[in-house]
């Protein structure tokens, strides 16, 4: 018997099966409506990345708290968000369960690249494992949208050629648009 995912892991509630056509849509929805809260985008024919469309019912400046704040990481990401400061180059590690069919270690070394306060975040996601050549950027971007956010989520760095790496997309493209999206929303309406 397999060990239970952790409950923040992106990748734990869909097993690669999803249809990313389920909840895509082609253009933004100028009434602000949130689909019922699940992420959006077009589709994507880029193989080296996979992007997220999500319309949040939060002011920007709250969203960016769920995004930057460690205790309210916790909530929606992986164990070890606890360890995130909003800093330029700082490193930490967060952990899941390992994904052998996407030579995922069950680690990921992150570190800050940029950000721009309460509207870009853009982090390194490196597996340590030297069999796993994931070396991914992970981009968010918040627009204000009404009395909410319209949150992009852009992950990208997948290399095409390797089949454990469209695997990972696969997984980490279902479980950013369904897992992920839906914890964050959740955590946002906890505070």
């Amino acid at each position: 018997m397999s060990p239970e995912p952790h409950p923040h892991d992106p990748g734990d509630r869909d097993r690669g099966d999803h249809d990313p056509g389920d909840h895509n849509r082609s253009d933004h929805d100028p009434g602000g409506q949130d689909f019922g809260g699940q992420a959006s985008g077009a589709a994507d024919d880029d193989l080296t990345t996979v992007r997220v469309d999500q319309f949040l019912p939060h002011p920007p400046a709250k969203v960016w708290r769920a995004l930057t704040e460690p205790e309210l990481l916790v909530q929606w990401q992986m164990q070890g968000a606890e360890h995130f400061r909003l800093e330029v180059g700082h490193r930490y590690t967060m952990t899941s369960v390992p994904r052998p069919n996407s030579n995922f270690s069950g680690t990921v070394d992150v570190e800050v690249l940029a950000y721009e306060t309460c509207r870009t975040l853009s982090l390194r996601w490196a597996d340590p494992d030297p069999a796993n050549s994931a070396d991914w950027t992970i981009t968010w971007t918040l627009e204000q949208e009404g009395r909410g956010t319209r949150l992009f989520l852009v992950h990208e760095g997948f290399d095409p050629d390797d089949p454990a790496q469209m695997m990972a997309r696969k997984i980490m493209d279902g479980g950013w648009r369904s897992h992920v999206m839906r914890a964050l929303g959740q955590a946002l309406e906890r505070f």
